[in-house]
Formats: structure tokens, sequence, C-alpha cells
């Protein structure tokens, strides 16, 4: 999993290129021109583009696009393999990252990425784990209570004590499985 703030990586998605930046969070508005550029492609052949996580380690740089499908289906191996043939050729044609990396397509998993307000909406009620910019805070663990727009989430503790974040301060998101 990336975290987004101890220098391993970041974080970078905007699936809606004309969406609100400021309905991502920290994490997810590093070059947005990446999601720009791939969310075209993603969505002519029926996905969505989630979001895109780049982890810089010089020649084994990964750069992962997380998609789902429109309806409820789930996404397959070979849905993987369409999308990643077609990304790959339009990165290389645009080439918008310098040096070599490799390219990784995924389903979203059961410990989903959220990536914007969206996500969050989506997921209410869900248990998330939210890591923050920087990396000075600890991790923290909660149910998503509410959603405010622009750019606020408000989880419930374990304890039950709401804590209500702006967006600017979350480096990554992940739903916690149920098992």
């Amino acid at each position: 999993m990336m975290t987004g703030n101890d220098g391993a990586g970041s974080t970078l998605a905007d699936p809606s290129p004309s969406g609100d930046p400021e309905c991502w969070i920290a994490g997810a508005r590093r070059h947005r021109h990446l999601a720009s550029l791939l969310e075209p492609i993603i969505d002519k052949l029926g996905y969505e583009l989630l979001g895109v996580e780049f982890v810089e380690a010089g020649k084994r740089s990964v750069l992962r696009l997380y998609i789902d499908r429109r309806a409820e289906e789930g996404v397959g191996l070979e849905d993987c393999a369409l999308v990643s043939e077609q990304a790959s050729g339009l990165l290389d044609v645009e080439d918008p990252i310098p040096g070599q990396y490799s390219l990784e397509v995924s389903s979203p998993g059961s410990d989903r990425p959220l990536f914007g307000l969206r996500h969050f909406e989506q997921c209410a009620g869900e248990t998330v784990r939210i890591e923050f910019v920087g990396g000075g805070q600890a991790a923290i663990q909660g149910v998503i209570a509410e959603v405010a727009i622009p750019d606020r989430i408000t989880l419930c503790g374990e304890d039950g004590t709401p804590r209500t974040l702006s967006l600017d301060a979350i480096a990554s998101a992940r739903l916690v499985p149920r098992w």
C-alpha cells in the first residue's frame, strides 16, 4: 500500500478532468494531467478511472491505474489487460513521464483507495484508514459519518468521537475491508 507521505511515491488522480480540484484529497491532486490524459481512452472502453498512483523508484518506478466498471460486474484480468494495452499505447505517444517505469492496471480491490469527495460519498458508513500529508500525524481509522461539500469529511473513531478533516490534509485514504 502506498502512503503518499513517506517519499516513496505519490498518489495522482483526477478522474474527471473538468472536476473541481478542491474535491480531491491533497495526495490526489499532484500530476492531474496523467489522469486527464488517460480518462478519455479508459472511458471509451467502458471503464471508470478511479485514480492513479505513481511510485518513484528509479528504473523500477510504477504507474498504477485503478479502474472499475460502470456496471456492478467487477474488473477481471482481461479487463486490466485491455486497458493496459490501450493506455500503454497512449503513454508511449504522449510520453508524459520522464524515465523508465512499469504500467500496472488494477481493480480497486477490497481495500479500495478513495481519491475524491465522490468516493467518500459512495462509501459513507464504511471504515476508512487515512494517512496525512507530511507524515507528522499518525494515520487514523474511522467510519465515514458525513461528507460536506466542498471539501470536508467527518469520521467517527472507535471511541465514537467525530473528527472533521479537510481534504487538503489527506495524503491517502483506503477502505478497511470487512473480513
